[in-house]
């Protein structure tokens, strides 16, 4: 029935819905070219019976984790749920489902296109933090010491950080709809990953319906997370290609230039 229900509300992305995606981002958050955020989290379980140590995780508690690509609606565009919480934040990533079709070109992303008034083209991008690697669509953040003394980078970690609020908003509104998330799941491990994947379709569902969330005074007002039960990825320290560097380089032009918004380099002063 999970499966069932998981195929009919988060469909395999087509590229057509990745297109729509891709506009609802440009027009909502300012950024062109994006198909998607993504983040994932470490759910916090109680300890399985003879489980060893699979489920021990960096921050020494037990855990399962969820990854999730975000639309612009706040709502689930992909989802892999179930990796062990001891293996490598990094690893999880490269071995998702997901994770290997984007890494070999398979997810059904647009081609490349020139961003909104230039000639400069591009691929099309997933952004993510500094848990992720560098990928010709995968963007993350300048380094923190980088974009300190460069206003330019400062400009563009703003504006992926700015268009990466829906995943931290989708899954406040996720722990908000479903109050279990505040608590050590305390099921087996394969009962739990159907939980999670049951809440995350019903995430959806209510989205959809436009239905706020308990204490949700607008449909995309942020909820909090509960940070002791849902804890981020680490920093991956693999190396990036060449090209994907570049790739950032020129969105970083972009949003210095043709693509500015005006309250951005306030922003950046600012903060």
């Amino acid at each position: 029935m999970v499966t069932k229900m998981l195929n009919i509300v988060i469909p395999p992305p087509s590229m057509d819905n990745i297109r729509k995606i891709s506009q609802k981002y440009l027009s909502s958050w300012n950024f062109p070219n994006c198909v998607g955020a993504i983040d994932g989290k470490h759910i916090r379980i109680k300890s399985p019976k003879n489980s060893g140590s699979l489920y021990f995780n960096y921050k020494e508690f037990y855990s399962i984790v969820m990854l999730a690509i975000v639309d612009a609606d706040l709502k689930f565009a992909a989802i892999d749920v179930g990796s062990y919480g001891r293996e490598g934040d990094a690893g999880i990533y490269l071995k998702s489902n997901f994770g290997t079709k984007i890494m070999n070109n398979e997810f059904n992303i647009p081609p490349p296109q020139a961003l909104p008034q230039t000639n400069t083209v591009l691929p099309h991008v997933i952004l993510g933090d500094e848990a992720f690697a560098l990928h010709e669509n995968l963007m993350k953040p300048f380094p923190r010491r980088q974009s300190i003394n460069d206003q330019s980078k400062a400009v563009y970690n703003y504006r992926l950080s700015r268009a990466r609020r829906t995943t931290e908003n989708s899954f406040g509104i996720l722990c908000a709809y479903f109050r279990i998330f505040f608590q050590p799941i305390a099921v087996a491990p394969e009962t739990t990953d159907k939980l999670i994947t049951c809440a995350c379709i019903l995430h959806n569902i209510l989205r959809e319906a436009k239905v706020l969330a308990p204490c949700q005074a607008a449909l995309d007002e942020p909820m909090p997370l509960p940070t002791q039960n849902l804890i981020d990825l680490v920093e991956n320290n693999a190396r990036a290609r060449h090209t994907p560097l570049d790739i950032r380089d020129q969105f970083k032009l972009y949003f210095n230039g043709p693509g500015a918004i005006e309250w951005q380099n306030r922003y950046c002063r600012e903060h």
